[in-house]
C-alpha cells in the first residue's frame, strides 16, 4: 500500500477546546496495519489541540512547521524533525505558534483513534 498525503481525506475537528485542527487517517486496519492507526494532524495558524489525557500512549513526529507541545507541566518547542512519546494518562496539548501550517504524525493503538 502506497498513498500520497494529498489524496487522504482531511476532516476538520470541531469542539470547544480546540481550534483550526484537521485530521487525516493515513494508515489503519483497512490498509493491513491491524494493531495501530497512523494519523496526520494539521494545525492552521492559531490552531491547537485540546489539553487532555487518556489511558493509551501515542508517538508523534513533526513533519512541518513549528509549535509547542505541552506535556505534563512542561512546554517544549517542537519543529520538523522532532519526535515525542506521550505516555498513558499524561496531560498534553499541541499548539501552532507560527503563521504557517504545523503538521505532525500521531500513531495510536488500534481502537483509540478518537
Amino acid at each position: 500500500m502506497v498513498k500520497n498525503i494529498k489524496d487522504i481525506k482531511k476532516i476538520k475537528l470541531e469542539g470547544t477546546n480546540l481550534s483550526n485542527v484537521y485530521k487525516q487517517v493515513a494508515i489503519n486496519e483497512n490498509d493491513g496495519w491491524n494493531d495501530y492507526v497512523m494519523r496526520i494532524f494539521t494545525l492552521q495558524q492559531g490552531g491547537f489541540t485540546p489539553e487532555h489525557s487518556h489511558p493509551w500512549p501515542h508517538i508523534n513526529y513533526v513533519i512541518e512547521g513549528k509549535g509547542t507541545l505541552y506535556l505534563d507541566g512542561v512546554h517544549y518547542t517542537v519543529e520538523d524533525g522532532f519526535v515525542a512519546y506521550i505516555p498513558p494518562n499524561s496531560i498534553h496539548q499541541f499548539k501552532n505558534t507560527e503563521d504557517r501550517e504545523f503538521k505532525f504524525i500521531c500513531i495510536v493503538p488500534k481502537g483509540y483513534d478518537k
